[in-house]
């Protein structure tokens, strides 16, 4: 069974960074796409920055220049570099990946930037 699973979530402040991981295990498969979404309290989930398996980005205006994503598709694993955090990014953050033609999410990691 696919699972995605999300760490390094937490509480930083305004300016800080956080490093979050995305792993994807029960497969012998590559993913074909990972990405991170997040959602706010009352808000709609949106997305943050997704890639493809060769290399490709793509990222919400909101976090551009502040965000990188990275993978290393031997592994599974989709990180995402969040610099200059600002209290609007806070939200609880969704790793998603495209595997044998299905998408799959992760349970979701909090991120909270306090002021």
């Amino acid at each position: 069974q696919v699972q995605l699973v999300e760490s390094g979530g937490g509480l930083v402040q305004a300016g800080g960074s956080l490093r979050l991981s995305c792993v994807a295990s029960g497969t012998m498969f590559s993913t074909n796409f990972m990405g991170w979404y997040r959602q706010a309290p009352g808000k709609q989930r949106e997305l943050v920055a997704t890639i493809s398996s060769g290399g490709y980005t793509n990222y919400g205006d909101s976090v551009k220049g502040r965000f990188t994503i990275s993978s290393d598709n031997a592994k599974n694993t989709v990180y995402l570099q969040m610099n200059s955090l600002k209290p609007e990014d806070t939200a609880v953050y969704y790793c998603k990946a495209l595997l044998q033609d299905q998408f799959y999410w992760g349970q979701g990691t909090q991120v909270t930037v306090s002021s």
